[in-house]
């Protein structure tokens, strides 16, 4: 697939993002090149998108209304987006968010899916409430579950019927202080390819959990069974299976915390480098957790040598490296990173476990350079 430009101006103005290799047009899915993820806080023209069906056509901030609901809600309430304003305190913080199929080219056999490489990745600043505070005001039984969301996406099928996607998380995910329902993306209003104008961020988990054109919050006495919930989608099996395996429903585990991974931002893959040494850097990021180390390898991992590893700018988000690697002679090199999260747990060389999505391929990051 070309990298190609796509230009949203039919999208309510949306801005063009040139730099993003579009993966599909029906729905929208877009991502972005590793060497354009190098900024601690991600600028939303290199966020990435992933749709599953097509942006609402009317998303007025004066007129978006949130309803909070459910089985296991005391008060059902609707806010204006004013309103939570108001009520609720303001908050940012910086959020990875990724996609359950960042990686999913690799898998052998293939897996269906948009063919994303490395760079459905993002860590962008959010602004909005916490779920938590919205949860608290409206009352939460002690049955409750799962908190589920519905968006204002429309359908493939044009159906209006038909639910595009409904996924949620367990309450406990839900009330963390870095849950939100955000208004706000790097400071401004959240464009309409990312959720405008009120979008969920659940950072660490798939992407998938984070429900853009946010409508509702359902307060559910069970696990959410909204689309997307069951089957294959963002599911696992729970046991390893030999690739190609036809895995059943009742064998499946929902995806929770994204692994432990990392991505060489520079230099850009395919570059020729003048002289014995190099500075690498990137980005690392273990779902909920830490990351504690990273490796880089320049000998298709023989050795390996400690990088420089920031602290995150608060939990949730990724966290910035950086390395310099030595030639030992001129000629082709592979440069490898290798990510290790707080439980000891560090990225595999080969792809991990075959599943029927191709979900969760945190193989080391290799990207490859010329030296003279």
């Amino acid at each position: 697939m070309p990298w190609l430009p796509f230009n949203a101006h039919a999208m309510q103005g949306e801005a063009v993002k040139p730099d993003l290799r579009v993966l599909n047009d029906r729905p929208l899915n877009a991502e972005t090149p590793a060497h354009l993820l190098n900024d601690a806080t991600t600028p939303t023209r290199y966020l990435f998108v992933r749709n599953n069906g097509n942006p609402p056509v009317d998303t007025n901030p004066e007129e978006w209304q949130l309803r909070i609901e459910g089985e296991s809600c005391v008060r059902p309430t609707t806010f204006s987006i004013d309103e939570l304003k108001e009520r609720f305190e303001i908050v940012s913080y910086d959020l990875q968010l990724e996609c359950g199929g960042n990686g999913r080219s690799e898998f052998r056999p293939r897996a269906s899916g948009n063919q994303w490489t490395t760079g459905a990745i993002g860590c962008p600043r959010w602004t909005g409430v916490r779920v938590k505070d919205v949860l608290d005001y409206c009352g939460v039984k002690e049955d409750a579950q799962y908190v589920g969301f519905l968006g204002a996406d429309t359908h493939l099928s044009g159906d209006p019927n038909k639910v595009v996607i409904s996924r949620g998380v367990p309450v406990e995910k839900a009330r963390e202080v870095e849950s939100l329902i955000a208004f706000e993306l790097n400071g401004e209003p959240i464009p309409l390819l990312h959720g405008a104008p009120l979008r969920l961020v659940c950072g660490g988990w798939p992407g998938s959990v984070s429900g853009k054109w946010l409508t509702h919050l359902l307060i559910r006495d069970r696990v959410h069974d909204g689309p997307k919930m069951g089957g294959n989608s963002y599911r696992v099996p729970c046991a390893p299976v030999a690739p190609g395996t036809e895995v059943p429903d009742d064998q499946m585990c929902i995806i929770e915390s994204m692994p432990v991974k990392s991505l060489i931002t520079s230099p850009r893959s395919g570059m020729t480098v003048n002289g014995s040494q190099l500075d690498v850097s990137g980005q690392a990021w273990a779902g909920d957790l830490k990351v504690t180390s990273v490796h880089t390898s320049v000998d298709f991992g023989q050795t390996w040598q400690a990088a420089e590893v920031a602290a995150p700018r608060n939990r949730l988000a990724w966290q910035q490296w950086r390395a310099r690697v030595h030639f030992p002679k001129p000629g082709y090199y592979e440069i490898w990173a290798r990510a290790t999260d707080e439980l000891g747990r560090s990225q595999p060389m080969l792809i991990p476990g075959w599943n029927p999505k191709g979900y969760l391929n945190n193989a080391a990051h290799r990207t490859a350079v010329q030296s003279v």
